[in-house]
């Protein structure tokens, strides 16, 4: 998922790489020091000290994965759970306590990289009262993307029963899930999906057009021509015929765990590399990104490049214990207005975050990188609340931090 361990809490992303289980949490600022090794592009400093603060100190969570809002108009934030439960609660530092949103323990195979791993509200949530979800599941292991209904779009739980299935696939091995999902520009469900796990994609999913893995998916639930959802008209095999699947929006990934879209419309993924190479993509429509023949820019499995391939718009090295990258988002909160316009980012296991500046373009250009914070602990994902403030949720500590130039 977002890790790589050597101990029997977690399976490894990736079968001969490995880290110390538990990062030792001291959230901080060294700018400039520790910058992972980078191409292209470059590593600078940044001109204030950036901390990661607790945002809701009375409250902790399970093994926090997400963090989001409803878009409804209230001040209402959600936590997911990799267990299996949605947590909700009012967006207010001094808030003490956070209800259970939606329990689905019972169907969800967790524990490693498998879990509740992705939740979306539909962008008509106050209308529809539709919510989508992406879990995993065992006999059969398998990923299912599903949509569940509120009462109302102020209701306090949901119930379980209301589950409706729109897809599932299977699942050879149990990491390298994926696991986000989130809603476009265009109203369409993204939904970013891992190789299918073992160690060097041994069935090379990433690169076939037959298999859900590997990939960035893209959907219609508002449309109906696949049973529960449709196929937007402009997916790059929506004609191509047998043996390659419409869902596909963008392939040969390894493991997107987290992909986010910035305020261009540009979709960002940050994808976990195997053993040495980590990289952030900017996601193209028919893009392919190399895996398994390459891992970032490297060759891995071929002696040369496809022509189609597409590079990443930074990569890093595991050279200095950055082993794990946590996808982020493109900073647009008005709490720190040094980073507006950044990627911000993070390692799950060296708990380092950091800032990529892109060009205005739609591939990114040339990027320059800031380190932000040395230590700020396990980072599963960011979020955003309604005012587009950032989040960072602490995996191991059951914690959900906020940035602060203070």
């Amino acid at each position: 998922m977002f890790y790589k361990t050597i101990t029997t809490l977690f399976l490894s992303l990736a079968a001969t790489a490995g880290v110390s289980s538990l990062i030792a949490f001291a959230c901080g600022s060294r700018p400039g020091a520790d910058a992972p090794t980078a191409t292209p592009g470059t590593t600078v400093p940044i001109a204030e000290t950036i901390k990661a603060e607790n945002a809701f100190p009375k409250l902790s969570f399970s093994q926090p994965v997400e963090f989001t809002h409803a878009g409804d108009g209230s001040n209402r934030v959600f936590v997911v759970e990799q267990t299996g439960v949605i947590r909700v609660f009012d967006n207010n530092a001094q808030t003490a306590s956070a209800g259970t949103y939606l329990d689905i323990k019972k169907q969800v195979a967790s524990g490693g990289e498998m879990g509740l791993l992705g939740l979306a509200f539909h962008p008509k949530f106050e209308q529809n009262g539709y919510l989508f979800v992406n879990y995993t599941k065992d006999n059969p292991r398998e990923t299912v993307i599903s949509r569940f209904k509120a009462t109302s779009a102020g209701t306090s739980t949901i119930d379980p029963a209301t589950e409706t299935v729109l897809f599932k696939f299977r699942q050879p091995y149990s990491n390298h899930n994926g696991g986000k999902i989130l809603f476009g520009p265009d109203g369409f469900l993204y939904i970013a999906t891992g190789d299918g796990g073992s160690g060097g994609d041994p069935r090379n999913n990433g690169q076939n057009s037959d298999s859900y893995l590997g990939k960035v998916l893209r959907v219609d639930v508002d449309a109906s021509d696949k049973g529960n959802y449709g196929i937007p008209k402009d997916n790059p095999f929506v004609s191509a015929g047998s043996g390659k699947l419409p869902e596909i929006y963008a392939y040969g990934l390894r493991n997107p765990w987290r992909i986010s879209f910035d305020e261009q419309g540009r979709l960002w993924a940050g994808d976990v590399g195997q053993n040495k190479i980590e990289e952030i993509d900017i996601i193209q429509k028919g893009g392919n990104y190399g895996w398994r023949l390459r891992e970032g820019r490297s060759n891995f499995n071929s002696d040369g490049s496809k022509p189609d391939m597409i590079d990443p718009i930074w990569q890093y090295t595991h050279d200095n214990g950055d082993v794990s990258i946590t996808g982020g988002a493109v900073y647009r909160g008005p709490a720190n207005a040094s980073l507006k316009g950044k990627y911000i980012y993070a390692d799950y296991a060296s708990g380092r975050v950091w800032a990529l500046t892109a060009d205005n373009t739609p591939t990114g250009g040339k990027a320059t990188n800031q380190l932000l914070i040395s230590r700020a602990g396990s980072i599963s994902a960011f979020g955003e609340d309604a005012k587009n403030e950032l989040y960072l949720c602490n995996h191991s500590e059951g914690k959900i931090l906020r940035l602060s130039s203070n």
